[in-house]
Protein backbone atom coordinates (compact mmCIF):
# COMPACT_ATOMS: atom_id res chain seq x y z
CA UNK A 1 0.00 0.00 0.00
CA UNK A 2 1.38 3.37 -1.01
CA UNK A 3 2.09 5.68 1.90
CA UNK A 4 0.20 8.94 2.22
CA UNK A 5 2.14 11.94 0.84
CA UNK A 6 0.56 14.06 3.59
CA UNK A 7 1.91 11.83 6.37
CA UNK A 8 5.31 11.64 4.69
CA UNK A 9 5.35 15.44 4.64
CA UNK A 10 4.46 15.50 8.36
CA UNK A 11 7.42 13.24 9.11
CA UNK A 12 9.69 15.53 7.10
CA UNK A 13 8.44 18.58 9.02
CA UNK A 14 8.91 16.81 12.35
CA UNK A 15 12.49 15.94 11.46
CA UNK A 16 13.13 19.56 10.53
CA UNK A 17 11.63 20.92 13.74
CA UNK A 18 13.63 18.44 15.79
CA UNK A 19 16.85 19.67 14.19
CA UNK A 20 15.86 23.27 14.93
CA UNK A 21 14.72 22.33 18.47
CA UNK A 22 11.34 23.96 17.91
CA UNK A 23 9.70 21.42 20.15
CA UNK A 24 6.29 23.00 20.74
CA UNK A 25 5.27 23.90 17.19
CA UNK A 26 2.49 22.08 15.36
CA UNK A 27 3.33 20.27 12.15
CA UNK A 28 -0.23 20.07 10.83
CA UNK A 29 -1.72 22.76 8.60
CA UNK A 30 -4.29 23.82 11.17
CA UNK A 31 -7.35 25.63 9.82
CA UNK A 32 -7.85 29.31 10.51
CA UNK A 33 -9.49 29.99 13.82
CA UNK A 34 -10.73 32.87 15.93
CA UNK A 35 -10.32 33.93 19.58
CA UNK A 36 -12.39 32.15 22.21
CA UNK A 37 -14.29 34.83 24.12
CA UNK A 38 -15.31 34.28 27.76
CA UNK A 39 -19.04 34.31 27.03
CA UNK A 40 -18.60 31.46 24.51
CA UNK A 41 -17.34 28.84 26.94
CA UNK A 42 -18.92 27.03 29.89
CA UNK A 43 -15.92 25.21 31.34
CA UNK A 44 -17.83 23.50 34.16
CA UNK A 45 -20.94 22.63 32.09
CA UNK A 46 -23.16 24.65 34.40
CA UNK A 47 -25.82 25.22 31.75
CA UNK A 48 -28.36 22.42 31.28
CA UNK A 49 -27.89 22.46 27.50
CA UNK A 50 -24.15 21.90 27.91
CA UNK A 51 -24.69 19.11 30.42
CA UNK A 52 -26.86 17.33 27.85
CA UNK A 53 -24.36 17.90 25.03
CA UNK A 54 -21.60 16.61 27.30
CA UNK A 55 -23.47 13.34 27.89
CA UNK A 56 -24.22 12.89 24.19
CA UNK A 57 -20.67 13.76 23.09
CA UNK A 58 -19.09 11.29 25.49
CA UNK A 59 -21.36 8.49 24.22
CA UNK A 60 -20.52 9.20 20.59
CA UNK A 61 -16.85 9.74 21.38
CA UNK A 62 -16.61 6.37 23.11
CA UNK A 63 -18.36 4.67 20.18
CA UNK A 64 -16.00 6.31 17.69
CA UNK A 65 -12.79 5.27 19.44
CA UNK A 66 -14.09 1.87 20.56
CA UNK A 67 -14.77 1.10 16.90
CA UNK A 68 -11.18 2.07 16.12
CA UNK A 69 -10.06 -0.40 18.79
CA UNK A 70 -12.36 -3.11 17.42
CA UNK A 71 -11.02 -2.48 13.89
CA UNK A 72 -7.40 -2.67 15.03
CA UNK A 73 -6.76 1.00 14.28
CA UNK A 74 -6.11 1.92 17.94
CA UNK A 75 -4.19 -0.73 19.88
CA UNK A 76 -3.53 -0.52 23.61
CA UNK A 77 -1.10 -3.35 24.22
CA UNK A 78 -0.27 -2.83 27.89
CA UNK A 79 -0.69 -0.49 30.86
CA UNK A 80 2.13 -0.38 33.37
CA UNK A 81 2.21 1.36 36.75
CA UNK A 82 -1.49 1.94 37.44
CA UNK A 83 -0.61 1.84 41.15
CA UNK A 84 1.14 5.19 40.69
CA UNK A 85 -2.18 6.72 39.66
CA UNK A 86 -4.31 5.11 42.35
CA UNK A 87 -1.81 6.15 45.05
CA UNK A 88 -2.69 9.83 44.45
CA UNK A 89 -5.90 10.89 46.13
CA UNK A 90 -7.92 13.93 45.13
CA UNK A 91 -7.43 16.25 42.17
CA UNK A 92 -4.44 15.65 39.96
CA UNK A 93 -2.85 16.61 36.64
CA UNK A 94 -1.78 13.91 34.19
CA UNK A 95 0.87 14.77 31.61
CA UNK A 96 1.30 12.71 28.44
CA UNK A 97 3.33 12.83 25.25
CA UNK A 98 1.20 13.97 22.31
CA UNK A 99 1.47 12.15 19.00
CA UNK A 100 -2.06 11.16 17.92
CA UNK A 101 -5.69 12.28 18.05
CA UNK A 102 -6.35 9.03 19.91
CA UNK A 103 -3.70 9.21 22.62
CA UNK A 104 -6.08 10.94 25.05
CA UNK A 105 -8.55 8.08 24.63
CA UNK A 106 -5.78 5.59 25.34
CA UNK A 107 -5.09 7.44 28.59
CA UNK A 108 -8.81 7.39 29.40
CA UNK A 109 -9.03 3.63 28.78
CA UNK A 110 -6.04 3.06 31.06
CA UNK A 111 -7.44 5.15 33.93
CA UNK A 112 -11.24 4.96 33.74
CA UNK A 113 -11.70 1.90 35.99
CA UNK A 114 -9.76 3.70 38.73
CA UNK A 115 -11.47 7.10 38.65
CA UNK A 116 -14.53 6.37 40.75
CA UNK A 117 -16.98 7.20 37.99
CA UNK A 118 -15.39 10.58 37.20
CA UNK A 119 -14.49 11.71 33.68
CA UNK A 120 -11.09 12.69 32.33
CA UNK A 121 -10.79 16.40 31.51
CA UNK A 122 -8.52 17.40 28.63
CA UNK A 123 -6.80 20.74 28.00
CA UNK A 124 -6.94 21.56 24.28
CA UNK A 125 -5.72 24.32 22.00
CA UNK A 126 -7.97 27.26 21.23
CA UNK A 127 -8.45 26.42 17.56
CA UNK A 128 -9.57 22.87 18.31
CA UNK A 129 -12.54 24.40 20.13
CA UNK A 130 -13.42 27.41 17.99
CA UNK A 131 -12.81 25.69 14.63
CA UNK A 132 -12.39 21.97 15.34
CA UNK A 133 -11.09 19.54 12.73
CA UNK A 134 -13.65 17.20 11.18
CA UNK A 135 -15.03 14.78 12.34
CA UNK A 136 -14.02 15.69 15.89
CA UNK A 137 -16.04 18.89 16.44
CA UNK A 138 -18.57 17.40 18.85
CA UNK A 139 -15.82 15.70 20.86
CA UNK A 140 -13.57 18.76 20.96
CA UNK A 141 -16.32 21.02 22.26
CA UNK A 142 -18.20 18.78 24.66
CA UNK A 143 -16.13 15.77 25.82
CA UNK A 144 -14.93 17.42 29.04
CA UNK A 145 -12.47 19.64 27.21
CA UNK A 146 -10.82 22.75 28.64
CA UNK A 147 -9.80 25.00 25.74
CA UNK A 148 -7.01 27.50 26.15
CA UNK A 149 -7.52 31.00 24.78
CA UNK A 150 -5.56 33.95 23.46
CA UNK A 151 -7.95 36.20 25.40
CA UNK A 152 -6.92 37.20 28.93
CA UNK A 153 -10.50 37.29 30.23
CA UNK A 154 -11.13 33.77 28.98
CA UNK A 155 -7.91 32.50 30.54
CA UNK A 156 -8.94 33.96 33.90
CA UNK A 157 -12.14 31.94 33.58
CA UNK A 158 -10.07 28.90 32.54
CA UNK A 159 -7.84 29.14 35.62
CA UNK A 160 -10.80 29.47 37.99
CA UNK A 161 -12.44 26.43 36.44
CA UNK A 162 -9.19 24.46 36.60
CA UNK A 163 -8.85 25.20 40.31
CA UNK A 164 -12.47 24.23 40.95
CA UNK A 165 -12.03 20.93 39.12
CA UNK A 166 -8.96 20.05 41.18
CA UNK A 167 -10.87 20.85 44.37
CA UNK A 168 -13.61 18.49 43.19
CA UNK A 169 -11.03 15.72 42.83
CA UNK A 170 -11.01 15.60 39.03
CA UNK A 171 -8.19 14.35 36.81
CA UNK A 172 -7.00 16.77 34.12
CA UNK A 173 -4.85 15.75 31.14
CA UNK A 174 -2.34 18.25 29.78
CA UNK A 175 0.10 17.78 26.91
CA UNK A 176 3.14 19.69 28.22
CA UNK A 177 5.04 19.44 24.93
CA UNK A 178 2.16 21.39 23.31
CA UNK A 179 1.94 20.60 19.58
CA UNK A 180 1.09 17.12 18.31
CA UNK A 181 3.90 15.36 16.44
CA UNK A 182 2.41 12.37 14.63
CA UNK A 183 3.85 9.02 15.83
CA UNK A 184 6.91 10.75 17.31
CA UNK A 185 8.46 8.33 19.79
CA UNK A 186 10.92 10.55 21.63
CA UNK A 187 10.05 12.72 24.64
CA UNK A 188 10.27 16.42 23.83
CA UNK A 189 11.36 19.26 26.12
CA UNK A 190 8.26 20.77 27.69
CA UNK A 191 6.50 24.10 28.03
CA UNK A 192 5.89 25.68 31.44
CA UNK A 193 2.07 25.71 31.51
CA UNK A 194 1.22 22.41 33.19
CA UNK A 195 3.83 22.90 35.88
CA UNK A 196 2.93 26.52 36.60
CA UNK A 197 -0.69 25.45 37.13
CA UNK A 198 0.40 22.56 39.35
CA UNK A 199 2.48 24.84 41.58
CA UNK A 200 -0.23 27.48 41.70
CA UNK A 201 -2.77 24.88 42.89
CA UNK A 202 -0.34 22.77 44.93
CA UNK A 203 -1.45 19.84 42.78
CA UNK A 204 0.45 16.64 42.01
CA UNK A 205 1.40 15.63 38.49
CA UNK A 206 1.22 12.01 37.39
CA UNK A 207 3.42 11.60 34.30
CA UNK A 208 2.35 9.17 31.60
CA UNK A 209 4.63 8.25 28.72
CA UNK A 210 3.33 6.15 25.83
CA UNK A 211 5.77 3.99 23.90
CA UNK A 212 4.97 2.53 20.49
CA UNK A 213 5.69 -0.56 18.42
CA UNK A 214 4.62 -1.47 14.89
CA UNK A 215 1.64 -3.81 14.69
CA UNK A 216 0.58 -6.06 11.80
CA UNK A 217 -2.24 -3.65 10.90
CA UNK A 218 -1.95 -0.81 8.41
CA UNK A 219 -3.79 2.48 8.81
CA UNK A 220 -5.60 4.30 6.01
CA UNK A 221 -2.36 6.12 5.14
CA UNK A 222 -0.32 2.97 4.58
CA UNK A 223 1.64 3.09 7.84
CA UNK A 224 1.77 0.41 10.52
CA UNK A 225 -0.73 1.02 13.31
CA UNK A 226 1.18 1.51 16.54
CA UNK A 227 0.71 -0.69 19.59
CA UNK A 228 0.71 1.50 22.68
CA UNK A 229 2.25 0.69 26.03
CA UNK A 230 1.22 3.26 28.65
CA UNK A 231 3.76 3.84 31.40
CA UNK A 232 2.16 5.53 34.42
CA UNK A 233 4.94 6.96 36.55
CA UNK A 234 5.23 8.04 40.21
CA UNK A 235 3.61 11.36 41.05
CA UNK A 236 5.60 14.57 41.21
CA UNK A 237 4.65 17.08 43.91
CA UNK A 238 5.42 20.81 44.11
CA UNK A 239 8.34 21.59 46.41
CA UNK A 240 6.96 24.11 48.89
CA UNK A 241 10.48 25.10 49.98
CA UNK A 242 11.19 26.60 46.56
CA UNK A 243 9.96 29.77 44.92
CA UNK A 244 7.10 29.31 42.46
CA UNK A 245 9.47 29.68 39.54
CA UNK A 246 11.99 27.19 40.91
CA UNK A 247 9.24 24.75 41.94
CA UNK A 248 7.80 24.91 38.41
CA UNK A 249 11.19 24.16 36.86
CA UNK A 250 11.79 21.39 39.39
CA UNK A 251 8.56 19.65 38.41
CA UNK A 252 9.17 20.14 34.70
CA UNK A 253 12.69 18.72 34.91
CA UNK A 254 11.57 15.71 36.95
CA UNK A 255 8.75 14.99 34.48
CA UNK A 256 11.11 15.16 31.51
CA UNK A 257 13.72 13.00 33.24
CA UNK A 258 11.07 10.38 34.08
CA UNK A 259 9.96 10.26 30.44
CA UNK A 260 13.54 9.97 29.19
CA UNK A 261 14.19 7.07 31.56
CA UNK A 262 11.16 5.19 30.20
CA UNK A 263 12.18 5.92 26.61
CA UNK A 264 15.73 4.66 27.08
CA UNK A 265 14.70 1.55 29.01
CA UNK A 266 11.88 0.59 26.63
CA UNK A 267 13.68 1.20 23.35
CA UNK A 268 17.05 0.14 24.79
CA UNK A 269 18.97 3.11 23.41
CA UNK A 270 20.01 6.56 24.63
CA UNK A 271 17.82 9.53 23.77
CA UNK A 272 19.46 11.51 20.98
CA UNK A 273 18.03 14.35 18.90
CA UNK A 274 19.07 15.22 15.35
CA UNK A 275 20.99 18.46 14.91
CA UNK A 276 21.43 20.94 12.07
Amino acid sequence: MEKSPHKLELLRRIAELEKKQLWHLDVEDDPETYPLMPDKIDYLNEKLSNKIKNKIANVFGARFFDKMIADGQLIIKEVRGIENFTAVKGGKIVTCNHFSVGDNYAVWVALRDYMGGKMLYKVIREGNYTNPPKPFGLFMRHCNTLPLSSQKATMIKFMKAFTELLKRGETILIYPEQGMWWNYKKPRPMQDGAFSIAVRNNAPIVPVFITMEDSDHLDADGFAVQEYTLHILPAIYPNKDLSRSDAKNDMKNKNYEAWVKVYEEFYKKPLEYSEL
